[in-house]
């Protein structure tokens, strides 16, 4: 199995910044430590180029990215402040996702300890979110005849709004979300599917629905699956409003694992989002969907 990742995801940010950005590194060493990731597993993520982010984002955007000259609304809305490092990083999560998605589909599994990024849109980023590498890697594959059929399974507390934007409409894309009604993003664009979760929703509650969505997903016969394996459904989250356990999270993972082996469809992993306090909780949630991948994939 191979697991891509930078130092460079550890993004400088201010004193006091809300995101958990130490989150990365510390999933990172986690997974080596406990002996779930080897080191000779981990590969180096390389920043994709421009012109490959341009598959699913305007060719300005991209360019504002690059030199620094975003609309300053649009920085807000990300939740990130400029810097080169910015740049780099951003470059580099889609890098990894990509050649995330390029082992899976010659070896059937393979993650990036970053990305899921589904909130950012064509022309903007919001939400933490400056590239949508789960929409870039769709484009990417599709336009080079690598996959015929892409299939994102995003199971992050909050809808992927940029997924559907940018991808939305497509037949050979089939996007399944399963996220807070009534939590961020407050302006949700249609999936093709939707599973709208009231706050507070418990695992004997969520765990059917992943199942059966996740059956009807398999039964379009995609030739890959994206997994968006965000971990913020998690009880203990400050930003999401559902009430899964450590357990439930664990079953849900072995679910669109089991399922994918059974069928023989590659899966590529995409970290997504979880603002646990303390954030080791979501650091032990991150490592134990790898945990759960080692035990389904040996």
């Amino acid at each position: 199995m191979k697991v891509f990742y930078s130092d460079v995801y550890v993004l400088p940010l201010p004193e006091g910044h809300r995101f958990p950005i130490t989150k990365y590194r510390l999933v990172r060493n986690g997974l080596v430590e406990q002996g779930i990731v080897r080191e000779t597993e981990l590969h180096l993520s390389r920043p994709t180029s421009p012109d490959v982010v341009k598959l699913a984002h305007a060719p300005h955007y991209v360019e504002a990215i690059q030199n620094g000259t975003v609309e300053r609304m649009i920085m807000r809305r990300i939740g990130f402040p400029w810097t080169p490092e910015l740049v780099v990083r951003s470059f580099t999560i889609v890098g990894g996702a990509i050649m995330s998605a390029e082992e899976a589909l010659q070896h059937g599994i393979a993650g990036n300890l970053a990305g899921g990024t589904h909130h950012a849109l064509w022309d903007a980023g919001e939400g933490f979110c400056v590239f949508n590498d789960l929409a870039i890697v769709t484009m990417s594959l599709l336009t080079r005849v690598l996959v015929r059929r892409v299939a994102i399974i995003d199971l992050d507390v909050h809808q992927g709004n940029g997924n559907s934007a940018i991808l939305g409409g497509r037949e050979d894309v089939y996007i399944l979300s399963l996220h807070g009604e009534k939590n961020y993003p407050f302006r949700k664009v249609p999936s093709t599917v939707d599973i709208d979760l009231p706050d507070n929703t418990s695992d004997a509650e969520y765990l059917p629905l992943v199942q059966r969505e996740v059956a009807r997903v398999l039964a379009w016969k995609p030739d890959i699956v994206l997994y968006q394996a965000g971990v913020d459904p998690l009880l203990e989250d400050s930003l999401g409003r559902l009430s899964l356990t450590m357990a439930g999270l664990a079953e849900r993972d072995r679910i669109v694992f089991d399922a994918c082996k059974a069928a023989q469809i590659p899966v590529s992993v995409a970290m997504g989002g979880g603002y646990a306090k303390p954030i080791e909780r979501t650091v032990e949630a991150h490592i134990q969907t790898y945990k759960v991948l080692r035990e389904v994939y040996g």
